[in-house]
């Protein structure tokens, strides 16, 4: 059976193998569940207090939950965390790509949110996606506004127009190594000189998936200006004026248009990795999820 996710099967075991290294160093205690769907297995990192707040973590393209290893530790001071591996991803959930257009994703979701035990009540879930986990909770929220009370949203794919990265990564393929690192900063922006002990780890899973995993050379649906009037919840999208994966003006000018209660925080100098930003989404998080 052909593989959409991994080259090979000894690159999913490379994968699979280095993402428990990185999970052994998960900052604070946490639980590990594979819940049953319409899509197979789903993999879900659970931590923070039992009773607090639900939030769900939705990781971007060629990623998995490690994605949050560095945001997790302050999140859970405040809130149950939800990190879900996303199907058809670099993760330990079932490797199938339905098609994005479709409501495949909406359902498997629902499954995976019903196996969690969060849509049991009447309380709205937080979603906290990234690039194309924002694009996933983007249409989460769209296909069921009842669930969902506030996005918190870095970079997501669904609002402005996607780039064709390919015609600039061609010509840095044919300079080797130090093309490949050029691409690398394009994306994720110059990497720090000197890597702590902590992150090494995380850098080499990243590092290993770019070598195994396939990418979706696909274009991501963008949501129509109605389906993103229609989004009553609270939503903060953070953007970076250099991402070249995606249109970040594009995706300001149309939330300034359609939702006009968005907040949006615009880093000129940033790329489509914003590090840092984990205080930024705690604030709107404890202002938005938390009672008052």
């Amino acid at each position: 059976m052909n593989d959409v996710v991994f080259r090979s099967a000894e690159a999913a075991a490379a994968v699979e193998a280095q993402y428990r290294r990185v999970l052994n160093q998960w900052p604070v205690p946490k639980t590990e569940l594979q819940i049953s769907t319409r899509q197979g297995s789903t993999f879900v990192v659970v931590c923070g207090p039992e009773t607090a707040p639900p939030v769900v973590l939705l990781h971007g393209s060629m990623a998995n939950s490690a994605a949050w290893i560095t945001d997790v530790a302050l999140w859970s001071t405040k809130f149950r965390l939800f990190a879900i591996d996303m199907i058809g991803e670099a993760g330990l959930s079932a490797r199938v790509r339905p098609d994005l257009a479709s409501d495949a994703h909406a359902l498997w979701l629902d499954d995976v949110l019903q196996g969690l035990g969060l849509v049991s009540g009447h309380e709205r879930i937080a979603l906290v996606g990234t690039s194309l986990g924002g694009w996933l909770a983007l249409d989460y929220a769209s296909r069921r506004p009842a669930t969902v009370g506030s996005l918190a949203l870095m970079c997501p794919s669904g609002i402005g127009r996607q780039k064709s990265l390919l015609l600039t990564i061609l010509p840095l393929l044919l300079f080797g190594s130090w093309g490949k690192r050029r691409i690398w900063e394009l994306i994720f922006g110059p990497a720090p000189r000197v890597l702590s002990q902590e992150m090494q780890p995380l850098v080499q899973l990243m590092e290993i998936v770019g070598r195994a995993a396939k990418p979706r050379l696909i274009r991501i649906p963008q949501l129509t200006d109605v389906q993103l009037k229609e989004l009553d919840m609270p939503i903060l999208t953070i953007i970076g004026g250099r991402d070249v994966l995606l249109d970040s003006r594009e995706t300001k000018s149309r939330l300034q248009r359609t939702v006009p209660k968005a907040e949006i925080r615009f880093i000129e100098a940033g790329h489509h990795f914003i590090p840092g930003q984990a205080p930024n989404i705690l604030e709107f998080l404890e202002r938005n999820v938390l009672p008052s």
